[in-house]
């Protein structure tokens, strides 16, 4: 039920308006004064206030004025009589949604007033996902306690309230883009547009068109003008992934808005100025790219001044079990069956962190969505998984590695070692986890621990 608040000295106007905007469904609050208006907005989740123009002490303007201070966006309608005509248009200058002349007939009022709460209706929707997608990228819901991934996120820390470029190296499937909203959202310009470009997707000309935008005419099926993406991204963000495979003609325009901050439309003149963030992202070595003469220097160093290098997920094998955790989560209200997933049993866990994902963490988020839709169990057997999927498992020990001549107990100690930090990262650091992870006792693995002078987690 939508609220709304009126103010008006006059008592019969109050009991009047109402009964006829409760008779509407509305939830109505009533103040005879700007004061007890302004206390009852501090308290209340309002939708909409009605107030008069004339009123002793504060009158409606300055009552306005408060009330965008607060919330901006909150509709006022402003109750005039003919006398006061211009105070109505100058609090219509100061962000009345509108003004109603007194008397008044009730279905004029509704009129007035449904326009008014829908309005703000869509405002609170906006401002809703607004907030989701900032919850969504703050630094707290990264999955990963890796000391790999801890280094990713104290740099998002440290450059998201900078202007400066930053660029994104990584494997495909590491989360490039999760990064890229990461500093966006975590910035000054998290109010402002994040439009995103994968500058592999289309052909050298119509990816111009796309960044840039053209005049009606520029070239045929070109039938009216289009802004392009660094106007949409106007005092936001823009971010180009696969910055590695942007023709150089394209990177030669490119540089040119980097220094300059302008640009014109394809089939234009017009010189057209931008304030924005660049973003880039590559699965390439750009450094390798400009010995090869594939990617200009200039531009490089352009884009190259905060560098962040996500790990593979072969590298951050700890975060494997909390990725895992989060997807079933993810994906639970997908699942059809009345059996919840509640994890996956050891041999699973073991596979997870012996694969080799090729295709990272996009790979171990697709997975999980397609078993939990299939799975019978309440645990993720290997059974489960898709045929073929362990063809990418390798086997942690390597006879052919080991020297002829090699001590056996030196080396069975080695491994030993290894796979205690195995399972300690497969665990999470839990050492009863661990222990069970390994078919021995906590008491065991605690001793083998400090044998090795391994980092001690949780024992529970």
């Amino acid at each position: 039920m939508e609220t709304i608040l009126i103010v008006d000295d006059e008592k019969n106007y109050l009991r009047v308006l109402s009964a006829v905007l409760e008779e509407e469904g509305y939830e109505v609050l009533t103040a005879l004064n700007g004061r007890d208006a302004l206390e009852i907005q501090e308290t209340s989740d309002l939708d909409l206030t009605l107030t008069d123009m004339k009123m002793p002490g504060m009158d409606g303007i300055k009552l306005l004025e408060h009330i965008k201070a607060k919330d901006p966006d909150l509709p006022v309608i402003m109750m005039t009589a003919h006398g006061t005509v211009d105070k109505a248009v100058e609090a219509m200058q100061k962000g009345a949604y509108s003004y109603i002349l007194k008397p008044f007939d009730n279905e004029r009022l509704i009129i007035y007033v449904k326009k008014a709460v829908a309005m703000f209706q869509v405002v609170k929707e906006n401002r809703r996902l607004r907030d989701e997608v900032k919850s969504q990228y703050r630094f707290g819901n990264f999955i990963g306690k890796s000391k790999a991934m801890r280094e990713v996120f104290e740099m998002i820390r440290k450059v998201a309230p900078a202007n400066a470029s930053v660029l994104v190296e990584g494997e495909s499937g590491t989360g490039k883009e999760l990064v890229a909203k990461s500093i966006h959202f975590n910035s000054p310009r998290r109010d402002k547009p994040f439009i995103a470009v994968n500058c592999s997707a289309l052909s050298e000309n119509l990816l111009e068109s796309e960044l840039f935008g053209h005049e009606r005419g520029a070239f045929t099926g070109a039938v009216a003008k289009k802004k392009g993406r660094f106007e949409l991204a106007d005092s936001g963000t823009l971010f180009l992934d696969e910055i590695g495979e942007l023709s150089t003609s394209l990177q030669v325009k490119l540089l040119r808005v980097l220094q300059e901050k302008i640009f014109e439309r394809v089939g234009g003149t017009q010189a057209i100025s931008v304030n924005i963030r660049i973003i880039a992202a590559t699965n390439k070595n750009l450094k390798e790219e400009m010995i090869k003469g594939r990617f200009r220097e200039d531009l490089f160093y352009r884009l190259n001044v905060v560098r962040i290098v996500l790990p593979p997920l072969t590298q951050r094998q700890e975060d494997i079990h909390l990725l895992v955790k989060h997807f079933i989560e993810k994906y639970a209200s997908e699942r059809k069956s009345a059996v919840p997933v509640i994890g996956v049993d050891q041999e699973v866990g073991r596979i997870f962190y012996d694969y080799s994902w090729p295709g990272n963490v996009r790979e171990l988020e697709n997975l999980i969505e397609r078993v939990m839709i299939l799975c019978p169990n309440d645990t993720i057997r290997v059974s489960d998984l898709p045929a073929g999927f362990k063809d990418n498992v390798h086997n942690a020990l390597h006879l052919e590695g080991i020297p002829t001549h090699a001590n056996l107990y030196e080396t069975l100690a080695t491994v030993e070692k290894a796979m205690i930090k195995r399972a300690l990262r497969m665990a999470g650091n839990v050492q009863a986890h661990a222990a069970s992870i390994l078919g021995i006792g906590k008491s065991g693995l605690n001793q083998k621990i400090k044998k090795y002078n391994l980092e001690v987690g949780s024992k529970n």
